[in-house]
């Protein structure tokens, strides 16, 4: 099989911040050379996970070199280059770019809320600004625009919009959009990631793979072989951790409170308008963790 344009095992990955809410450069690279162990192929650097609207442009592109520089040839490093103004947009992929990104990540406008014609224009814009393959983010819930069916099959025909992330959960637009594009799915939505394997995505962009890449890694593995019983094994294996990490608060916030219980950063820092993660949440995550901790090798 191919390896995939953008990887298979992609982790949205989190920002780590000193408690002032500085970047921390030791927490980065850290970070980078976990996710890299435990067999990613794909970060995403600076998405939603990774706290993108609190980051300057300046912090963005030093996270793109940061993680590019860790990362070498290892896996492929996607920057988050999304907001609701084009012409930042662009101006981030062009820094992307610059900085050493193999790909863009870009986020369908928010808040403005574009017609589907707008959405194309904006698009396209921005995959005519650099050389990048760019994956598309369709997330309605935070945009409060969706990407179309037909907007996605229309922007697949620029030679360089290769991919979507998907965090819609509409399986059957999924599969269909599929069927009439090139484009590469990837499952964004960590409770769905087998259903959308099983029916036809090239990966997963995961928040809980900021904690446990393996498991996913191993998931992806099963799918391409066919071994739905193993597939489902690590499913419910994860589910725990899936749960406590996406359904308790908010994914950034657990994902950072979950990498700081397996001392793979110093901090949980996140910045306002997020706030670290209360006792009764920590409780619900070190449950989750526990049966995954035990089950690591020595």
């Amino acid at each position: 099989m191919t390896e995939p344009l953008f990887g298979a095992n992609l982790v949205a990955m989190v920002t780590p911040m000193e408690p002032g809410g500085a970047l921390s450069e030791p927490g980065l690279d850290k970070l980078v050379d976990h996710l890299l162990t435990t067999g990613c192929d794909g970060l995403v650097v600076g998405g939603t996970t990774g706290e993108a609207p609190t980051l300057t442009d300046p912090e963005a592109a030093w996270l793109v070199r940061a993680v590019a520089d860790r990362a070498g040839d290892r896996a492929r490093v996607i920057a988050g280059v999304g907001t609701y103004d084009t012409a930042a947009c662009i101006r981030r992929a062009h820094n992307a770019e610059a900085a050493g990104a193999d790909a863009l990540l870009l986020v369908c406008p928010y808040y403005s809320r574009p017609t589907q014609a707008g959405v194309i224009a904006h698009s396209l814009a921005v995959a005519d600004a650099t050389e990048l393959p760019v994956m598309l983010y369709d997330v309605p819930a935070r945009t409060g625009t969706a990407l179309e069916a037909a907007t996605l099959i229309e922007l697949a025909a620029h030679p360089r919009i290769r991919a979507v992330k998907d965090a819609k959960g509409d399986l059957f637009e999924a599969m269909s959009v599929m069927a009439h594009s090139s484009l590469a799915y990837y499952c964004g939505i960590d409770e769905l990631n087998l259903p959308y394997l099983a029916c036809g995505a090239t990966g997963v962009v995961s928040v809980v793979g900021n904690a446990f890449a393996d498991r996913n890694a191993r998931l992806i593995q099963a799918i391409r072989g066919g071994d739905l019983d193993t597939a489902r094994a690590l499913q419910d294996e994860l589910h725990p951790l899936t749960e406590a990490v996406m359904r308790t608060s908010q994914g950034a916030i657990m994902a950072k409170a979950a990498l700081a219980e397996l001392g793979v950063i110093p901090y949980a820092t996140v910045r306002l308008p997020l706030l670290e993660s209360p006792p009764e949440h920590l409780r619900r995550l070190t449950e989750a963790l526990a049966p995954l901790v035990a089950g690591l090798p020595a």
